[in-house]
């Protein structure tokens, strides 16, 4: 495999460095977690092995309360959700094979089918079709040669969702095809309106993907999971794992297990503010007039982009946004897209600090337009 570095990661604001950065609106996840904040006592933990599938009382926490035909067996925890496409990409696709990804999308369901050297089909969403999965379009794309299909709900880095009914239909089309549908559910828990079903529940053809990074504000502790209910792909998955990195951090995933089983006691609070930062990114966008959007109907990111009539050099905006106004987002060539279009992350910030930062946004592209 040839490895190549992501943008994404390169000018990622750790790797810049948090202190350059006043108001850091390009994070795509909650405000990150004070581990006394958790209230946690591990000192009776034994740092051994762990289980390879993962802390069973976690992997039963994942799917409580969920779908009745979802099982234990049926998880398998991960670093990460990024490992968790990477072990289902290097296991599902080789050279030559052929891979539908919906774009734009998290640069990881691109850069690693790229690195293995498969044949990539991008279904377009766009901001004339309000970043909509285009369902016939979809249709047309797989082939008998087609092994995977990659699609992100809610979308990363639009906020846009597909409906259950439309999700349904596209897991009708796997089915009939030589397909798996690799579904990343990250923001699940943070849809606004509703709340889709896991989706690897409405199916065997179907690998559910999730994390406590984005919705929960716990990146550090790098912890994931995959859910499919085939039994030859879970094994297939085991596999993968066991010969990447055998097994988690038991440290990692004894804290998940303990906050998972508590997440009725954190999560009302993180919901409450992210919906009243989403109110205040939808006054700003309803108050201004040099951007426009696909308001978002979930997540903590969306997607606008510097209206097309408004003539700016794009690279002086994002500089002076930093460099004048302090503040930080994802431009669009993360993404593959231009950069007129950003990723605008308001989970992350405090309310004031998003506030700020959305005046710089506002203030830098009156600053550099030709």
């Amino acid at each position: 495999m040839k490895y190549v570095r992501m943008p994404i990661e390169i000018e990622s604001p750790e790797q810049m460095g948090y202190s350059t950065i006043k108001y850091n609106l390009s994070e795509s996840s909650y405000t990150d977690t004070i581990f006394k904040d958790l209230n946690l006592n591990m000192n009776e933990l034994v740092i051994c092995y762990g289980d390879h599938v993962g802390h069973p009382g976690l992997r039963q926490e994942i799917i409580k309360g969920e779908a009745s035909n979802l099982k234990i067996e049926d998880v398998l925890v991960t670093a990460g959700a990024a490992s968790a496409l990477f072990m289902i990409s290097t296991s599902l696709l080789e050279a030559g094979d052929e891979l539908v990804v919906a774009k734009p999308n998290y640069a990881t369901n691109i850069e690693t089918p790229k690195a293995i050297g498969a044949s990539i089909k991008y279904l377009p969403m766009t901001f004339e079709n309000g970043y909509q999965v285009d369902i016939e379009a979809l249709k047309n794309l797989i082939t008998p040669k087609t092994k995977l299909v990659s699609l992100t709900c809610p979308h990363n880095p639009t906020g846009t969702m597909i409906s259950e009914t439309d999700l349904k239909e596209i897991i009708k089309i796997i089915e009939a095809s030589n397909a798996y549908l690799l579904f990343d559910e990250t923001y699940r828990d943070m849809s606004f309106k509703f709340k889709l079903p896991i989706a690897a529940s409405l199916s065997e053809r179907v690998i559910s993907v999730s994390s406590l990074s984005k919705t929960y504000g716990l990146p550090g502790i790098r912890i994931g999971w995959l859910i499919t209910q085939n039994k030859k792909l879970q094994e297939l998955f085991l596999a993968a794992k066991e010969q990447i990195f055998i097994c988690g951090s038991v440290v990692d995933e004894e804290i998940a297990y303990r906050y998972m089983a508590r997440r009725n006691d954190y999560f009302p609070a993180i919901k409450k503010d992210m919906l009243e930062k989403f109110e205040i990114v939808k006054a700003w966008m309803g108050s201004q007039k040099v951007f426009d959007w696909i308001e978002p109907s979930g997540g903590v990111v969306c997607f606008p982009r510097i209206k097309p009539e408004i003539k700016v050099d794009t690279k002086k905006f994002y500089e002076i946004l930093l460099s004048e106004f302090h503040t930080y987002v994802g431009p669009g060539h993360w993404f593959e897209e231009s950069d007129r279009s950003f990723r605008l992350g308001f989970g992350w910030p405090s309310q004031s600090e998003l506030r700020e930062g959305l005046k710089g946004l506002e203030n830098a592209v009156k600053a550099s337009q030709i």
